[in-house]
């Protein structure tokens, strides 16, 4: 049963720091769009209790697969994800009714004494619970001795701070939502370290058959950001790579053009595909419009042209290899 169209909006979250911090912004806006009160539920994940590292647990799903449960399942309303943590096949019953303005996607160095990326010295010790992170690290300073590590933004900044790493890697966006800003010490550069498809992005979902606040998302939706991750999962998803897979994609939208950067990284080597293409953002589809991969896949829209182009370069070039290996 769901919640009546007066009553509160029941909005699922992870309970960490930053997705209270990120469900609470998206609930304040749906709270002013819909004149309605909000209440924030907190779901727990696979991904929160099993302390493993990323690369081993998979990545698919570790972070929503109970969220989207709940949601299925009428126990909340609406379900904020990090669109980064987000499988791209669909949940059945699910759709994704908006994505509001992405937040600066870049990753963040967070170093001791503020040093810089190329300041860090020889066989400086810097941690990071994500391959991608890692390979990118390894192709500009094989010298830097790196760990794997796991928990929330305090968590992995306290390695720092505590003497016991020199640096960690974190996404800017998160960073910036629960006022952490002050620890980064250098926003890495998009060209040399493209990101997880989606960082940065949130992604709304709620049931197929739940409209209570379908004009609300309208408003929240931003169809630049829209049309950028679309394009970024859609290379993920040609590739048949998990959301820990060593990919690199990012997508912008500038004078009405999308472009997409994506590199795939082996031990020794990589794969790097780029395009443009033009889109028009006043017709670009809503996922709640025709559920995700149906839309994204769909050969007249322009974020999935440009990435079937990519992907194909990508494989092309042995990115098979790098996924697999």
């Amino acid at each position: 049963m769901g919640a009546s169209s007066s009553g509160p909006i029941r909005i699922g979250t992870r309970g960490s720091k930053l997705a209270v911090a990120q469900t609470t912004m998206v609930a304040e806006d749906l709270a002013r769009l819909t004149g309605r009160p909000y209440e924030i539920v907190k779901v727990t994940t696979h991904g929160d209790v099993n302390r493993a590292s990323l690369s081993t647990l998979g990545g698919q799903g570790v972070f929503a697969t109970e969220l989207r449960e709940a949601l299925q399942q009428g126990e909340v309303d609406v379900a904020v994800h990090s669109l980064k943590d987000l499988p791209t096949a669909p949940a059945p019953g699910l759709r994704l009714a908006a994505h509001p303005p992405r937040e600066d996607p870049r990753d963040a160095l967070c170093a001791r004494d503020d040093l810089k990326f190329e300041e860090l010295p020889r066989g400086a010790k810097v941690g990071t619970g994500s391959p991608r992170r890692r390979a990118q690290l390894r192709s500009f300073r094989p010298d830097l001795e790196l760990h794997d590590i796991r928990g929330n933004v305090d968590t992995r900044l306290a390695f720092v701070s505590d003497g016991e790493l020199d640096a960690v890697l974190l996404a800017t966006a998160g960073l910036s939502r629960v006022g952490r800003t002050e620890a980064i010490s250098e926003r890495l550069p998009l060209e040399d370290f493209p990101t997880a498809p989606g960082q940065g992005a949130l992604a709304v979902e709620v049931r197929d058959d739940w409209h209570d606040a379908d004009d609300a998302f309208l408003e929240l939706d931003d169809a630049a950001t829209r049309a950028a991750v679309d394009a970024e999962r859609a290379v993920l998803n040609g590739l048949d790579a998990g959301c820990q897979a060593p990919v690199g994609v990012f997508g912008r939208v500038d004078g009405g053009a999308l472009s997409v950067l994506a590199r795939v990284y082996g031990q020794d080597a990589v794969a790097e595909a780029r395009g443009e293409i033009a889109v028009g953002l006043a017709t670009v589809p809503r996922e709640s419009d025709a559920r995700a991969r149906g839309e994204i896949a769909r050969e007249d829209y322009a974020p999935a042209r440009l990435a079937l182009e990519l992907v194909e370069s990508l494989f092309a070039q042995g990115a098979a290899d790098f996924i697999g290996a």
